[in-house]
Parts: structure tokens; C-alpha cells; sequence
């Protein structure tokens, strides 16, 4: 399984995470609150969301490593869509779990 995370600073991480949540929920098993989310993209990949005081931790989880980059993409791309007024920075790094 490879797994990466960003964090990502912005004052509103608790509404875009309940936006990306909202958005997948109609074709994905999704859970979700006002301070974490976790989307199951299917069997082999998943995405999971903490908000947090200035901060919105985003983690990417994909069985094939090749094709965790595809993964921080649509994320990422969904997250400055709904952000749109904001200049994110969103940064990947690998983690050992």
C-alpha cells in the first residue's frame, strides 16, 4: 500500500473537506463530519481528510504505487476547484505506515 499526505494551510479546511466529501458521495462510499472525512474510491484506493485550526491534512492511499500520483492529482485539482478564491499550496510526501 502507498500512502502520502499533504497539509495544506488555509482557514476553511473544515467546509472543503465536507465539499469534497458532498461532491464524491454520489458514485463513492463516503463518510464524513465537520473535522474528517474518508472517501473509498473502491477496493484499491482511498482518500482521507482532518481538518484541523488553519490547516487541512489531506492523505492519498493507493494499493498500485505507480499510480498514487493519479490519485494526489484528482484530489488536489478537486480541492483548488472548490478553493478557487484561495492560493493553496499542496505539497505530497510519502509516509511509512
Amino acid at each position: 500500500m502507498a500512502i502520502s499526505q499533504a497539509i495544506v494551510e488555509t482557514e476553511h479546511g473544515s467546509r472543503y473537506l465536507q465539499q469534497l466529501c458532498k461532491h464524491w458521495s454520489h458514485k463513492f462510499t463516503v463518510t464524513f463530519d465537520e473535522h474528517h472525512g474518508h472517501v473509498r474510491f473502491g477496493e484499491d484506493m482511498e482518500a482521507v481528510f482532518d481538518a484541523q485550526d488553519g490547516a487541512l491534512m489531506l492523505r492519498a492511499v493507493h494499493a498500485d504505487v505507480g499510480r498514487l500520483s493519479d490519485l494526489e492529482r484528482v484530489i488536489a485539482d478537486h480541492l483548488k476547484r472548490f478553493a478557487f478564491r484561495e492560493d493553496l499550496s499542496i505539497e505530497w510526501r510519502p509516509i511509512d505506515e
